[in-house]
């Protein structure tokens, strides 16, 4: 009688458990959904209650070029008109950069050499995701001011290596004194070492950087 009171209650338990959820199952992964209203019924949807615009910046560029063709966000230099129209390539040839580079040491083979230390070092892939900023924010700066800079640029590679070191030498010298001595501009009173080291600390570094690169030439 005790072996079938056990066997019906076991039978039992096994037809409840069939029929109830289990609370939690080994090895799921638990729910990575989330809500702003932390799951208490409160609080709103974003996606309902805000304009199809701000659904992203993705979404917010598309709608900006369709109301506006040339707007400041989506706008990009165009370097290759302003390289032709301020005929650059030509002013670059007048000025004999080539062939001085050329006397420095720079051939095929050595631009050969360079490109794959590029890679290794990691410069290639940065300027590949971030043509954005640079197409936009350098080079305006540096096409514009080419007109101006080219004839210091090559009387520069002319002198050779200690040019750029000097030139690297006297920016960070004159940026070295103006955060040393908390210079201020006139009438606004910002610190100029701030507002003029976004001169020239780049200044000081391309400069080195090329002094380095022309004596490298010459291994």
């Amino acid at each position: 009688m005790t072996m079938i009171k056990l066997l019906l209650a076991s039978l039992l338990a096994g037809l409840v458990t069939a029929y109830v959820t289990p609370s939690r199952t080994f090895g799921a992964r638990p729910s990575t959904k989330l809500y702003e209203n932390f799951g208490l019924g409160v609080g709103e949807d974003t996606y309902k209650n805000q304009v199809e615009q701000l659904g992203g910046e993705a979404n917010y560029k598309q709608w900006v070029n369709k109301v506006q063709d040339n707007s400041f966000l989506n706008r990009k230099y165009n370097v290759v008109r302003r390289v032709r129209e301020l005929d650059l390539l030509g002013k670059t040839a007048d000025q004999g950069i080539l062939s001085k580079l050329e006397a420095q040491g720079l051939s095929l083979e050595k631009i050969e050499q360079i490109l794959p230390a590029l890679e290794k070092a990691g410069a290639l892939s940065l300027v590949g995701n971030n043509q954005q900023l640079l197409v936009n924010g350098l080079a305006p700066v540096v096409i514009e001011g080419a007109p101006i800079l080219l004839p210091l640029v090559s009387a520069a590679i002319g002198a050779g290596p200690s040019a750029f070191f000097a030139a690297a030498a006297t920016s960070g010298a004159i940026e070295f004194y103006l955060l040393a001595n908390n210079v201020e501009i006139p009438l606004i009173g910002l610190p100029a070492g701030v507002l003029f080291g976004l001169l020239l600390v780049p200044l000081t570094l391309a400069s080195a950087g090329a002094g380095i690169a022309l004596a490298s030439l010459k291994d």
